[in-house]
């Protein structure tokens, strides 16, 4: 499905690793009894980025929304794409990159894991959260952003160990 949208190489290699990881974290969250749709987590992973057929920037989850639903997804794989970049986007920040009304703040159990799965891949290579951090700094990414990262890495965390 990423082909068929456009997708290049990079980010289709960039979604199956962001994919495996998400499974890994979800099959180990699973093990410590929490539920979670294992599966759910794996599609939603392998096509967070559908929307970067269309654009790289910060609308490429707005985009990716609306292949989904043209390619008629599931609501909660729909969900799982809006709501996966960052930590999650907060309503005032909305307005200020210029995005439709709507929210992008990861809720599910499942929403919670692509994010964090997405943070911990950096083009197609897995990094640790103090990498991911650095590499942020680097880019001048907002400290309030990068510590939203820091907390939903915290609570993922919390359900692995």
């Amino acid at each position: 499905m990423l082909r068929l949208a456009g997708c290049s190489d990079s980010v289709i290699n960039h979604c199956r690793v962001v994919s495996d990881c998400a499974r890994e974290l979800a099959e180990k969250i699973h093990l410590n009894g929490y539920a979670v749709d294992i599966e759910l987590v794996q599609m939603g992973a392998i096509l967070h980025d559908i929307g970067r057929s269309r654009t790289h920037d910060i609308r490429h989850g707005v985009e990716g929304v609306i292949l989904a639903k043209d390619f008629g997804l599931d609501d909660k794989i729909v969900d799982i794409i809006r709501t996966h970049i960052g930590a999650g986007i907060m309503p005032e920040e909305t307005v200020l990159l210029g995005l439709p009304p709507d929210n992008y703040i990861p809720s599910t159990l499942e929403e919670k894991i692509v994010a964090h799965a997405d943070n911990l891949v950096e083009d197609d290579s897995i990094v640790s959260i103090s990498e991911k951090v650095e590499i942020l700094r680097k880019k001048g990414r907002k400290e309030n952003i990068i510590e939203k990262i820091i907390q939903l890495n915290n609570e993922i965390e919390n359900m692995i160990d």
